[in-house]
């Protein structure tokens, strides 16, 4: 039988179509959060006035004030900052994925490398607009900001908080989150300039510069992960700690990543490109889909019943401030739903990771879920009773969709869309299981 040729030579054109489908997306997402803004600013709940705002924040059980009063541009700011972890998370295991496959040395995927690279391009965008929201909403997200929480004279002074202030102080967390963002993006141009000049060149000498590259990226992945989960997450709830929590973000984004670039190849190969990807392909991605959605739950229940079985008022509090709120409790069970429970069952079958239909339903569902996920994770801490679901929220999670979709596909646009000097690309044109 005669083995089938592909054209290993085409290019994604980032069409005027697609272009008005992602500033579609930007414009509805726009008008809702201009009209979020507006209701939050002239509506019954907030009035445009300020209201006192007791922060619990997982404080060993007692109630802190921050020294300051709650506003409502303070949910605009919590929200930046909820899309901004979950972005920069999809942006960062786009990377992490690519690197894993040189470092394992897949040949599945070499086909289709170019879609979680391009995830990467996202990074300096993410960056400066994590750095620049940081840098006007640090004192509401983030308790530990206080100064007078480590003054000794001043009533404020906690002394928990204060014990944790050789890690958590402003120029050593704001140099983390610059040199985590910083070198991530190095090893992102690095990667791409390898990569590109392998297309040029051929032969094996730019793949064992990868692995190289990659293996060390995993590296300093693996420790700056978890710290960015502490930092960026964690340390919103100042006195509650869990020593699973950099798992349980890593398992967040993970999942999150994996859902956005099999979602990606689907779009892909519906739209004309990517011929030579088969059921196979999508299988091998979207079991992976299946089994994280796995350990997301595996690294959840472990985190949720150590601390259940434990009791201690300082841990419980995180679970007690969401499961007994009126508005958070209801996210506490969808989150189990969406991000376990559907995917388990919808996946549970072969074929079921093989329908281009069933892909889109999922990944989608999983994306939402994981969304919700940080979602609870940074809301309650910071919002208190004050935390909404709304036209704000949806709104400014469609701006930053069509901002990380736009950067993705402009990047996808400007380099053949198959790696076609990649050694194992045969492997991955007849890939079969």
């Amino acid at each position: 039988m005669k083995a089938k040729s592909y054209d290993i030579d085409e290019r994604f054109v980032f069409s005027d179509g697609a272009k008005k489908s992602v500033f579609t997306i930007l414009g509805i997402g726009l008008v809702f959060f201009v009209i979020g803004i507006l209701s939050l600013a002239f509506g019954s709940e907030s009035g445009g006035t300020e209201h006192a705002l007791a922060f619990a924040g997982g404080e060993g059980g007692g109630e802190h004030a921050h020294g300051h009063a709650y506003h409502w541009t303070t949910r605009i700011k919590v929200n930046l900052w909820i899309n901004n972890v979950f972005f920069i998370g999809l942006s960062i295991i786009g990377l992490f994925f690519f690197s894993i496959q040189y470092a394992a040395h897949a040949g599945w995927s070499a086909g289709i490398k170019r879609v979680p690279e391009a995830f990467g391009s996202f990074l300096p965008i993410g960056g400066v607009l994590m750095l620049v929201v940081f840098a006007f909403s640090y004192h509401e997200i983030f308790h530990w900001t206080d100064a007078s929480l480590f003054d000794k004279t001043s009533p404020n002074y906690d002394e928990i908080i204060a014990g944790k202030q050789p890690f958590l102080n402003m120029p050593f967390y704001v140099g983390r989150m610059v040199l985590f963002l910083v070198v991530w993006y190095l090893f992102y141009l690095a990667l791409r300039k390898q990569s590109l000049l392998e297309d040029i060149e051929g032969g094996t000498k730019r793949f064992w510069k990868m692995k190289t590259i990659a293996t060390l990226f995993i590296i300093f992945f693996a420790i700056s992960s978890s710290v960015s989960a502490w930092d960026w997450v964690m340390s919103i709830d100042t006195h509650w700690f869990s020593t699973m929590f950099g798992w349980y973000v890593f398992a967040s984004w993970h999942v999150s990543g994996l859902a956005a670039i099999s979602l990606s190849l689907v779009f892909l190969k519906e739209a004309g490109y990517l011929k030579f990807m088969t059921e196979s392909h999508f299988h091998d991605i979207n079991k992976l889909v299946f089994g994280f959605s796995i350990f997301w739950t595996y690294i959840w229940f472990g985190q949720f019943i150590l601390i259940y079985y434990a009791n201690i008022p300082e841990e419980t509090i995180y679970f007690v401030e969401r499961l007994e709120s009126d508005h958070y409790s209801k996210f506490i069970f969808f989150n189990l739903f969406i991000n376990f429970f559907f995917p388990f069952l919808a996946f549970m079958t072969r074929d079921a990771k093989r329908k281009m239909t069933i892909i889109k339903i999922v990944c989608i569902a999983v994306l939402i879920g994981h969304w919700f996920d940080f979602y609870l994770m940074i809301t309650p801490g910071t919002l208190k009773e004050h935390g909404g679901l709304g036209f704000l929220e949806v709104g400014l999670a469609m701006i930053y969709l069509a901002t990380f979709v736009y950067v993705v596909a402009n990047t996808l646009s400007k380099a053949p869309l198959i790696a076609k000097n990649h050694p194992m690309l045969q492997e991955s044109l007849h890939h079969s299981i």
